[in-house]
């Protein structure tokens, strides 16, 4: 049976669901690449909140998706962007979030690495900004996953030049026990981080990014790059010491990044892999098997939904993230912490429905096509 779905031009057009999903088999760990998808949280639709209220999660959904993560042999990195961190979940629910999924990792073996910032703070001096980053390194650590220095905010603020970031990162990388990976999110992602590393300049900021991995080799396990410039993430990671791996979060370029070339080849952290999470797996492990045709043939067909997810304003992919979890049936309402399901229009969201459900991503298509149809309900299209 066809659905009728709003255009960008608000007018309808006639879509014909698939019927089956795409069969994907589980199989065993990763042997070529390391790869972690950052992953969402789920709301609890029954919180009586406002957009400026405290997160309320649902935490029974919200570690039951980072299980399904788990069993496709996927990292989760834990409390990152994706997880709406400044964009809903504060601090507080940040910490709990973490505690948890770290507990459930352990129980698992899963892995997981865990995002370390600054959010505590709506602004503050560098030394505010340093105890910040310290309490939260600290529980990460304590939980038992690995540390991501996320970029903060706060220091985009209060840092005068690249010595801050320099004088900063070195501080944080003797504390930490053990490597580290560094996240360098654009812009595009967060605005408020421009001229990140001192510089909106990017080759002076890649300088001192790289002065500083260079100053603390054995305590920079990789680096996770977010700049959407495919030639710039190559670049840097033949810069990058022998030992230090370079996540791609290049959610527009990721086929290629990760299959790599003559020279090397990038591994993965990325919030696409939230959707795409049994496809990306089933992908990797043709990568394994040295079928970088076949790794290609199942992965660049998805990157025109992650282009249209994360098309500008970049930052509210998230809703789209959430909308096709609800979507798959990873959870019962198109609810999500700050209210941001409104982020994005309905158009948007019916054009991600149709690509999602080409690629074969949903496990029920009918489950799938009945949520998309109350959807277009709710928003007055009865056809």
């Amino acid at each position: 049976m066809s659905i009728e779905l709003p255009d960008a031009q608000g007018l309808l057009r006639t879509y014909e669901p698939r019927t089956e999903p795409l069969a994907v088999t589980a199989g065993a760990p990763f042997t070529s690449r390391t790869v972690f998808s950052a992953a969402h949280v789920v709301a609890d639709p029954y919180a009586d909140t406002t957009p400026d209220s405290p997160a309320a999660v649902d935490w029974d959904a919200t570690l039951a998706f980072r299980h399904h993560l788990w069993s496709h042999g996927l990292g989760v990195a834990e409390a990152m962007d994706t997880a709406q961190r400044g964009m809903g979940l504060d601090w507080a629910g940040a910490a709990e979030l973490i505690r948890r999924s770290a507990a459930e990792a352990k129980a698992v073996g899963g892995r997981i690495a865990c995002g370390v910032g600054t959010d505590q703070l709506a602004a503050g001096t560098l030394e505010e900004v340093r105890a910040a980053y310290e309490e939260q390194l600290l529980l990460v650590e304590e939980s038992g996953a690995q540390a991501i220095l996320m970029a903060s905010r706060a220091l985009a603020a209060a840092a005068r030049s690249p010595e801050d970031y320099l004088e900063m990162y070195g501080y944080l990388l003797r504390q930490s026990a053990e490597p580290v990976i560094l996240h360098w999110l654009g812009p595009m992602f967060d605005p408020a981080l421009e001229g990140y590393w001192g510089s909106s300049d990017l080759d002076a900021a890649t300088g001192t990014f790289l002065e500083v991995i260079a100053a603390h080799p054995d305590k920079v396990d990789g680096i996770k790059v977010s700049l959407l410039d495919a030639q710039r993430e190559v670049d840097l990671r033949r810069r990058l010491p022998q030992g230090v791996r370079c996540y791609t979060g290049d959610d527009f370029h990721y086929p290629e990044l990760i299959a790599g070339d003559e020279q090397g080849f990038s591994h993965a952290l990325l919030g696409i892999f939230d959707p795409l999470g049994p496809l990306a797996a089933q992908a990797v492990r043709a990568l394994d098997t040295g079928d970088t045709a076949g790794f290609r043939g199942l992965l660049d067909p998805t990157v025109e939904l992650s282009r249209h997810l994360f098309q500008a304003p970049t930052r509210f992919y998230k809703t789209g993230v959430v909308f096709l979890a609800w979507l798959a049936g990873h959870q019962d309402h198109f609810a999500m912490v700050g209210g941001l399901q409104s982020a994005r229009s309905l158009p948007h969201l019916a054009r991600a429905y149709e690509l999602a459900d080409g690629l074969g991503l949903f496990p029920d298509p009918k489950l799938a096509e009945d949520r998309m149809r109350t959807l277009l309900h709710l928003y007055g299209v009865t056809s």
